[in-house]
C-alpha cells in the first residue's frame, strides 16, 4: 500500500512563551501543499526501514517512520513485522515539516492497511507523542495551530487556490533548537487570526515569523530571497517554520517559472 505525505507552511508563526516542560507555546497557520514524499508499507518477515530521493541523515533507526510503527506495536502486539520505504523529495531541515508528515502517515497507512479502527482522536494522539506539528499532517487541511503546535482549529480565511505559490529551498539547514534558543518569546500585539483573515495583499510586514530575524541574521542570503520574491511581484513572502525555505504567493496569472537561485531548488505549486 502506498501513500503520498505532504509538507506545509507556516503563514505567520509567533513565538509567545517558554513551557515548563521545555517547548514553546506558539501561533501559527499551517497550511497544507501538495509536494508530497512516497510511503510504501507491505507485510514482510521483519521490520526494516529503506530510503531512497533526498539523503535523511543520521541513523534510520531513528527515523520518525520506524517510531511510529514502534509505538503503535506497543499498543497492538499482532501488528506484524512490515517492511517501509520511503522515497524523499519534500526538502530536509527546510521548515516545511516532511519528517512530522511521513511520521503521520505511517499511523494512517498502518490503520488503514491492517484495520487497527483508531479513530481520528486516537490517531491524533498517537501523532502528538511523536512530534508537536506531526497531528496537524492528518488534518489535510489549513489549521490555526497554538500550544505547541499539537493544538488545532480550522482555519477558513487562509484560502490560497486562487494564487500560486513558489518555495524557494536553499542549500541551507537550520537547526531548530538553535532557532528557537535566539528566540526572546513575547505575547504578541495582535491576533494572527486576524491578521490572516485579512487579504493576501495586506499581509505583508505585519503577517510575522518571530524566527526571521535569528535567522537571516547569520544567512542573509534567505532575507535576499524574500525581497526577490517581493520584486518580482509576491503579494506575499515569508520563511516558514524555523527555516530555510522561503515561500511567495503570487497572482494567480504572474509569470514566474523563470525564477531562478543559486545552490536552491524551487517549488511551483
Amino acid at each position: 500500500m502506498i501513500i503520498f505525505p505532504h509538507c506545509k507552511i507556516n503563514i505567520g508563526l509567533q513565538v509567545i512563551s517558554r513551557r515548563e516542560d521545555g517547548f514553546h507555546d506558539i501561533a501559527t497557520v499551517f497550511y497544507p501543499l501538495p509536494l508530497t514524499d512516497v510511503l510504501e508499507i507491505i507485510t514482510a518477515n521483519k521490520i526494516s526501514f529503506h530510503a531512497t530521493g533526498i539523503g535523511i541523515p543520521g541513523d534510520e533507526a531513528g527515523n520518525l517512520c520506524l517510531k511510529a510503527y514502534h509505538l503503535l506495536q506497543k499498543d497492538f502486539p499482532d501488528l506484524p513485522p512490515v517492511s517501509i520505504h520511503l522515497h524523499k523529495a519534500i526538502p530536509i531541515g527546510a521548515g516545511l515539516g516532511g519528517g512530522s508528515s511521513d511520521a503521520a502517515f505511517t499511523l494512517r497507512l498502518l490503520n488503514e492497511k491492517y484495520h487497527l479502527d483508531l479513530s481520528e482522536v486516537q490517531l491524533s494522539d498517537y501523532a502528538i507523542r511523536l512530534g508537536s506539528d506531526c497531528a496537524f499532517f492528518l488534518q489535510d487541511k489549513p489549521c490555526y495551530a497554538t500550544g505547541r503546535g499539537n493544538e488545532l482549529s480550522p482555519f477558513t480565511h487562509g484560502e490560497l487556490s486562487g494564487y500560486q505559490l513558489v518555495v524557494v529551498c536553499p542549500d541551507i539547514h537550520v537547526d531548530t533548537a538553535w532557532a528557537y534558543s535566539k528566540i526572546a518569546a513575547k505575547t504578541p500585539s495582535r491576533s494572527l487570526p486576524n491578521l490572516v483573515s485579512q487579504p493576501v495583499a495586506n499581509w505583508r510586514d505585519v503577517v510575522i515569523n518571530d524566527f526571521e530575524t535569528p535567522v537571516f541574521e547569520v544567512h542573509p542570503i534567505l532575507a535576499g530571497i524574500k525581497e526577490a520574491l517581493y520584486t518580482r511581484g509576491a503579494y506575499y513572502a515569508s520563511m516558514s517554520g524555523s527555516g530555510s525555505a522561503i515561500f511567495g504567493i503570487f497572482p494567480k496569472d504572474k509569470r514566474v517559472n523563470d525564477l531562478a537561485f543559486e545552490n536552491a531548488k524551487l517549488f511551483f505549486l
